[in-house]
């Protein structure tokens, strides 16, 4: 395994090269708090060509955000960062990976082909509506990484329905694919939900969705 490490405004990212093949990459995005596997998961064995694995900011071996501020936008930006040193791709992600892959798969409809969300830590998010305003507080003495300003500050993020469809549409309309977002999980917070009723969004097992993006 090699690592590439990208650049991110003030942040080096850790891209994971599990697999070295011809064909189109798979992007694989990991839970909150989790890191890049070492190896290609057993459930992706199918797959023929490369396989690349992102360990977001303050995750894995990318760098820390001083003082915090993380959101689901800049995981995103995190991984379009990985998307232009690949160029097209199709993306799994769990748990918060999944939610980014959403994210990504509409806002670079043209560049994910295909985007598979499975279950995995920190799916849900915060729920669908705003909590209430909180100082993020972390213990002094606790571990560099994760960075504990992630974790507590991912799992309070508001994933409206309405958000993550937008993004649907933009993936529908700019893609060029018939069915560009995949879903596999079993958990359903309110915003796969949402997108799970959208016309173009397929469900089926993890195997059915590689089996589909990989013949496009």
């Amino acid at each position: 395994m090699s690592v590439r490490h990208l650049v991110h405004g003030r942040i080096q990212l850790a891209l994971h090269m599990l697999q070295d093949a011809p064909g189109r990459p798979l992007l694989l995005l990991h839970g909150l708090g989790e890191r890049s596997p070492e190896d290609v998961p057993a459930a992706l064995a199918s797959w023929t060509g490369p396989v690349c694995a992102l360990d977001f900011t303050g995750h894995g071996e990318s760098s820390v955000s001083r003082g915090g501020g993380y959101t689901c936008e800049m995981m995103m930006a995190d991984a379009d960062t990985a998307l232009r040193e690949l160029g097209e791709a199709t993306v799994v992600g769990r748990g918060l990976g999944a939610y980014v892959a959403l994210l990504l798969s509409g806002a670079r409809a043209t560049q994910v082909r295909g985007a598979i969300l499975c279950d995995g830590i920190g799916l849900a998010g915060g729920g669908s509506q705003p909590g209430s305003p909180q100082v993020v507080t972390v213990p002094e003495n606790g571990p560099a990484v994760p960075d504990p300003f992630a974790m507590a500050e991912l799992t309070r993020d508001a994933r409206p329905p309405d958000y993550a469809t937008a993004y649907v549409h933009q993936a529908l309309e700019f893609s060029g694919l018939e069915a560009p977002i995949c879903i596999c999980c079993v958990e359903r917070p309110s915003w796969i939900e949402g997108v799970a009723q959208e016309p173009g969004v397929c469900e089926s097992s993890l195997e059915a969705a590689l089996q589909r993006y990989a013949a496009i």
